[in-house]
């Protein structure tokens, strides 16, 4: 389980992101707060794994509580979450060495998206050692792109397709839509789309398993070249 923080002054805003965050499997928030001050009380008091940082706080900017949080020794991560777009807030966030940044608004799917991509780089560094140069590629967010990779249908995003291919890549043998959508914390329609579009591409196969009654599990693994 992943412990969140949720750092944000407007107590509404603050209470939606809770129920986005404690709706994806594998997070939970353990406390709130409303400016950098009590941010940095809290994650004394509560050691998360994860600070959802808005910028824009009453007592201080936003990023300035990061380096405080290092001094005091913690390691948690940081995914800015804020209205900010000046490309020097970006250009801080990224020297600061913030997880993700999320632009408000946004919607459940936005969050969700990208609290699952860090689990995954999360998860790429479980182990003490790394097992190769992709290992460290994906904790650092640069997953590169396949070459000539195919155009995704409209409604589909980059960052879950990598995702997804990413679960069926990793699989030991065969992995259903219902299995695809729990390692990868989205719903099994959107896990189908995405295995489908992968199999039309020729990134993946398909095969059918018959079980006693009702209609065939279609089960689906990486393509070998």
């Amino acid at each position: 389980m992943i412990d969140v923080l949720v750092v944000e002054d407007d107590f509404m805003v603050a209470r939606i992101h809770r129920g986005f965050v404690d709706g994806v499997d594998g997070f939970r928030v353990v406390g709130t707060a409303d400016c950098g001050e009590q941010a940095l009380t809290a994650a004394a008091e509560l050691q998360p794994d994860l600070v959802l940082l808005d910028l824009y706080l009453p007592d201080m900017f936003g990023l300035d509580v990061v380096p405080r949080l290092r001094t005091a020794g913690h390691d948690c991560d940081v995914m800015v979450i804020s209205a900010a777009r000046e490309a020097e807030a970006v250009r801080a966030a990224v020297r600061q060495g913030v997880v993700d940044y999320l632009l408000k608004p946004f919607d459940a799917e936005d969050l969700r998206e990208r609290l699952a991509r860090y689990r995954s780089r999360r998860g790429d560094l479980a182990a003490g050692t790394v097992r190769g140069q992709a290992d460290v590629d994906r904790a650092l967010g640069r997953v590169a792109a396949p070459v000539a990779a195919p155009t995704l249908p409209k409604g589909m995003s980059v960052e879950t397709s990598e995702l997804v291919e990413r679960a069926l890549r990793a699989a030991d043998g065969t992995l259903s839509a219902a299995e695809c959508a729990t390692r990868v914390g989205v719903s099994r329609v959107s896990a189908r789309r995405y295995l489908e579009h992968l199999t039309v591409t020729g990134r993946a196969e398909v095969t059918l398993r018959y079980g006693q009654a009702g209609r065939p599990e279609r089960r689906y693994h990486w393509r070998v070249p």
